[in-house]
């Protein structure tokens, strides 16, 4: 390390990161309701609708249902359910229909997630040159390499896609579709869990309090004002040679 490292203060970092998912939220609704719209997943919603309301009215069910009140019904009424849901999945519409949901919910949110990310993680800190999204330019922070050299757009882009998209996000995000569909087990609030506690064990531990994201990049958030940053590398061996020059001449022999 080359330089102190003037770490950003944590409210601040809080601050920061709160406006920037609100923003983030704010863009990704959006780009969901337009990507819905395009891929007609309402039509798809309708009529998988539509087929569960058939299904309703033949057999006299409600598929709408708890476990609990599944297990308060009396044994005929278990049979019909039973026999309408038995019924339902032999349906080649009513299953293509769930399907498509399927797929266009999982397309959806990864696209509209990942847009939203590309555009304020990477193109508004590209941007702005210096690597800072809104929120951190509204509360006076930044991003740097650990070694005290403006971050890059490869840093940035490993930071964006591989630490916040990929594991802080999507892996989240898709668990919690699988419990919403009933197709993970305890292995699934165990990942979320598992990613929680060591974002808090890096954020407790780590000397530049960073996150995955930060760690994947080797980068950390600083006080943009009174943290030096070089933007080369070469800015940086120079100005270490030349400290180093002044502290010889110094020194008493």
């Amino acid at each position: 390390m080359h330089l102190d490292i003037q770490k950003a203060n944590m409210w601040k970092r809080i601050s920061a990161g709160l406006l920037d998912l609100i923003l983030l939220s704010v863009v990704v609704a959006f780009l969901a309701m337009l990507l819905s719209s395009v891929l007609g997943f309402d039509g798809y919603n309708n009529a998988l609708d539509d087929c569960y309301q058939k299904y309703e009215a033949e057999y006299g069910i409600s598929f709408d249902i708890t476990m609990d009140d599944y297990n308060a019904m009396t044994q005929d009424q278990i049979d019909l359910y039973n026999d309408a849901y038995q019924a339902f999945s032999k349906d080649e519409d009513a299953i293509y229909n769930l399907n498509m949901i399927v797929r266009l919910t999982i397309t959806i949110a990864s696209t509209s997630i990942l847009l939203g990310f590309l555009i304020l993680e990477i193109a508004v800190p590209i941007f702005f040159k210096d690597g800072r999204t809104l929120g951190k330019k509204i509360f006076g922070i930044g991003l740097m390499r650990t070694h005290g050299v403006r971050i890059n757009a490869v840093a940035l882009f490993i930071r964006t896609f591989l630490g916040k998209f990929a594991i802080e996000t999507m892996i989240p995000v898709l668990i919690v579709l699988m419990i919403f569909w009933g197709t993970i087990g305890i292995v699934g609030p165990l990942v979320i869990v598992g990613i929680g506690l060591l974002q808090i064990i890096l954020l407790a531990t780590s000397q530049t309090h960073s996150l995955i994201h930060d760690r994947l990049s080797d980068t950390v958030v600083v006080d943009i004002e009174s943290q030096m940053i070089f933007d080369t590398e070469d800015e940086l061996i120079e100005y270490t040679k030349r400290i180093h020059a002044e502290r010889a001449a110094k020194q008493v022999y």
